[in-house]
């Protein structure tokens, strides 16, 4: 009886150790299995990585590529609004300067025919050209009926007279203001501010002017021959 217990024993041992091993490998196939789907995993993460990498650089590349792009269109945008600005000077002064020669020709021709040099020097483009007193001179010169090609000459005699200052006097003679009035209260006629409005002296210099030597030129031309207007 023993013995049969024995043989059955070992063959349960037998069966046991079978069944086992069977399981082990089962369970050390799982193992493999769950290993290799992690190192599957883990390549296609590093594929996607590297995938998106690459599309990082792309981009990057693309973004540096328009930027440059856009650096040459404003830089060639910035020559050619520089080269139209220069343009447009240039066809300004040339404007300006034809402007200019024809205001002197058609000086000339009027003294000419008044018998009185010219003024041959440069013709301002505008009062704006003046400042203070000499602004307002130019100004009222206009209105007086004068052509702008008078106020050099104007400004000339002015400046030798009392240099454009309104509070000039002669302490010798007592001639007073912008244009050297003597007396000066003669500048009443135009208005009783006469000393210390500059208008109002302007205004009767250049009626002075007017009714002896028709122009600022003629009054500079005789000045100039004879030291005084």
């Amino acid at each position: 009886m023993s013995r049969l217990w024995s043989r059955f024993g070992v063959r349960a041992l037998a069966v046991a150790l079978l069944l086992s091993g069977v399981a082990g490998g089962y369970y050390l196939g799982e193992d493999r299995e769950t290993q290799q789907q992690g190192i599957d995993a883990q390549l296609t993460a590093e594929v996607a990585q590297a995938e998106i990498e690459l599309l990082r650089e792309r981009h990057a590349a693309h973004l540096r590529a328009t930027a440059a792009k856009r650096k040459a269109e404003q830089e060639a945008a910035r020559k050619a609004a520089a080269e139209a600005k220069a343009a447009a000077e240039r066809a300004k002064k040339a404007e300006q300067e034809a402007s200019r020669k024809k205001a002197r020709e058609e000086a000339a021709r009027k003294a000419a025919q008044q018998g009185t040099p010219a003024f041959t020097g440069p013709i301002p483009e505008s009062c704006n050209e003046y400042s203070g007193n000499r602004k307002i001179g130019c100004a009222l010169l206009i209105d007086a009926g004068f052509d702008l090609d008078q106020m050099p000459c104007l400004d000339k005699l002015w400046t030798h007279e009392s240099g454009w200052n309104h509070k000039a006097q002669n302490p010798s003679s007592g001639a007073y203001g912008i244009p050297q009035s003597y007396p000066g209260d003669k500048m009443a006629s135009i208005a009783s501010d006469w000393r210390t409005n500059p208008a109002t002296q302007i205004k009767w210099g250049l009626g002075y002017i007017k009714g002896r030597y028709d122009t600022p030129c003629g009054a500079w031309n005789y000045f100039q021959n004879n030291g005084s207007y």
